[in-house]
């Protein structure tokens, strides 16, 4: 409420009398010190841009596809601990479940019978190369014939070819330890089952105690929701005023006063061929975590404004017949006046005719001067 329409309504001072005086009907007039002029507060009609032509089409909220991850277990095993719950929030890495398995251990044997045959290659190569040098010799002073010297030096490529591959199994086995988050040489290790990104538990299907064989099964959701989606169906009549990467507003039923900002991030290819629509998704910025999956609400597309007259909603006293309103003519004078409105928006609504911008109206306890104005 601006200081002028504040001032307009009138919080005096000195109380004189607490009936409206005599007025003409639909007038109201309260005395100068009236208490009721406490009870009135009022606004100034203005001018403010608003859509003439949108496209409007319901639609929910949804986690961002690209960043939500389905947790699966690596190995078969027993349930040890589960270390968060739903609705918690994770940091990349952050240890979720922790499990034993049977394949922990195999995973480990696998990985030291690795570096035995990697620690035996090396030793059937040093073996091999000391053979090949000493043939090599050997044949310099004529001491052997030139195949004992092929016959070493074929066996010194083998050797190492046999290196190459224990090297290679030893390294397999290491990455297998590394995707299990284990520590090469230590059995009897708990699996540590981490998240994959930072984000918030948003689905839990395991408990502790559980054995689970089945590796493809989802025990956990973790989303990322710093950016959510809004998925609407817009009629393919209105799609052509749609583009990708545009600017859209977006209402919530959660949040019935506030308009939210989005861009289009994608637009379907095709038609759904029972509703005739075509899906829109806008992406919008939810660092501060007020945005859930599936809340409903819709998409505004504005092709067009207009520079239009508005009033606050909580002015408007809806008759059986017209709409009307109290402008404050002169401080404690209210005149009734019937108004021509066109489509709410938001907090406010159109009005066509009957108040200009600038003329100061009711607000609050508007029934209140309707009475008053019913007994004149």
């Amino acid at each position: 409420m601006s200081a002028v329409a504040a001032g307009a309504c009138g919080r005096r001072a000195a109380p004189l009398e607490t009936v409206a005086a005599a007025a003409a009907p639909g007038t109201v007039v309260l005395p100068a010190g009236s208490p009721m002029l406490r009870q009135i507060m009022c606004e100034r009609a203005r001018v403010v841009d608003l859509p003439t032509d949108e496209v409007v089409a319901p639609g929910k909220i949804e986690a961002n596809p690209s960043r939500v991850s389905k947790v699966v277990l690596p190995v078969t095993g027993r349930i040890v601990s589960v270390l968060v719950k739903t609705g918690d929030t994770v940091k990349r890495d952050q240890p979720l479940v922790t499990m034993r398995s049977p394949d922990a251990d195999g995973a480990m044997s696998a990985y030291l019978t690795a570096q035995a045959a990697v620690t035996q290659a090396n030793a059937g190569m040093g073996k091999a190369q000391a053979d090949f040098d000493r043939a090599s010799d050997l044949f310099e002073h004529n001491a052997v014939a030139r195949k004992d010297v092929l016959a070493t030096e074929s066996a010194l490529t083998q050797a190492r070819a046999a290196v190459d591959q224990a090297q290679a199994s030893r390294e397999q086995a290491l990455r297998r330890l590394a995707v299990l988050g284990l520590t090469p040489g230590d059995f009897q290790q708990q699996v540590v089952v981490r998240s994959p990104l930072a984000g918030k538990v948003l689905e839990l299907s395991v408990v502790p105690g559980e054995y689970r064989t089945d590796t493809s099964a989802t025990v956990m959701t973790v989303a990322d929701l710093a950016t959510v989606w809004v998925t609407s169906q817009v009629s393919e009549s209105y799609i052509r005023f749609i583009q990708v990467g545009e600017q859209v507003e977006i209402s919530l039923v959660a949040y019935p006063d506030e308009i939210f900002a989005g861009h289009v991030s994608r637009i379907a290819d095709t038609v759904d061929p029972q509703m005739r629509t075509v899906k829109v998704q806008a992406e919008m910025d939810n660092r501060d975590g007020r945005l859930r999956p599936e809340m409903y609400g819709s998409i505004h597309h504005v092709e067009a404004t207009a520079k239009t007259v508005v009033i606050p909603a909580g002015a408007v006293v809806q008759n059986e017949s017209d709409s009307v309103v109290f402008v404050e003519t002169e401080p404690g004078r209210f005149d009734e006046r019937a108004v021509t409105l066109g489509k709410r928006a938001g907090s406010v609504v159109r009005v066509l005719s009957g108040v200009k911008a600038g003329e100061v109206v009711a607000v609050d306890s508007v029934m209140l001067l309707k009475g008053l104005a019913r007994r004149n």
